[in-house]
């Protein structure tokens, strides 16, 4: 089995991906970080190199999943290859750093890829609004995220949910996390515990 946690920056994937692996007994997947070659040569010149460097991401995603497929554990999975696409790589093209030209020719691809796998059994969408992430964001303290444009997140916002609600043909549970603290508050946890086994098990029918 196949779970995937989606969500914008701030949201809690990593969180209640770890919290989830942990109740269950699944195997966490991370994306990996290895050095992307690209990396440096994208910073120094975006609209260049964009291209080979969602290339690169993509690839990277792409290898993740057939290992994943061939796995015997339950899996669940912090970010899929679909938000990858349809939320971060569509950002990039609609700021100008990818062509269409570019842009159409990566998704054919990935569309071709993604033609011979099958979708996650569940995607846990966590649903949050920009207050909510910029204060996880402001509350977790990494350097590299406090000077991220507010209209940045907006923007990502507005793409996951037209990914969510408009895009991806899988198996989908949202879940509205403004008023939840799933880390600290037994009955927040419990309760995404009975929608996941609701929609997996048919345990709690809602």
């Amino acid at each position: 089995m196949h779970i995937v946690i989606a969500g914008n920056i701030g949201s809690g994937k990593t969180t209640l991906t770890n919290m989830l692996a942990q109740h269950y007994g699944w195997k966490a997947q991370f994306e990996a970080v290895d050095y992307n070659p690209y990396l440096e040569d994208y910073y120094k010149d975006i609209p260049r190199w964009s291209f080979n460097l969602e290339i690169y991401f993509l690839k990277q995603r792409f290898k993740d999943l057939l290992e994943l497929a061939r796995s015997k554990e339950t899996i669940i999975q912090d970010r899929s290859i679909y938000e990858g696409v349809y939320v971060f790589t569509t950002n990039n093209h609609l700021m100008g750093n990818l062509s269409d030209r570019d842009f159409d020719t990566y998704m054919e691809l990935f569309e071709q890829m993604t033609d011979i796998l099958r979708y996650p059994d569940l995607m846990i969408y966590l649903r949050a609004s920009v207050p909510h992430l910029v204060q996880n964001i402001q509350k977790r303290g990494r350097d590299y995220e406090q000077s991220m444009p507010i209209d940045y997140l907006r923007n990502l916002n507005h793409l996951y949910e037209d990914f969510i609600y408009e895009k991806y043909r899988g198996r989908t549970l949202p879940i509205d996390v403004d008023n939840l603290d799933f880390q600290h508050r037994t009955e927040d946890f419990a309760m995404i515990v009975d929608k996941i086994d609701s929609q997996l098990f048919g345990l709690f029918p809602e």
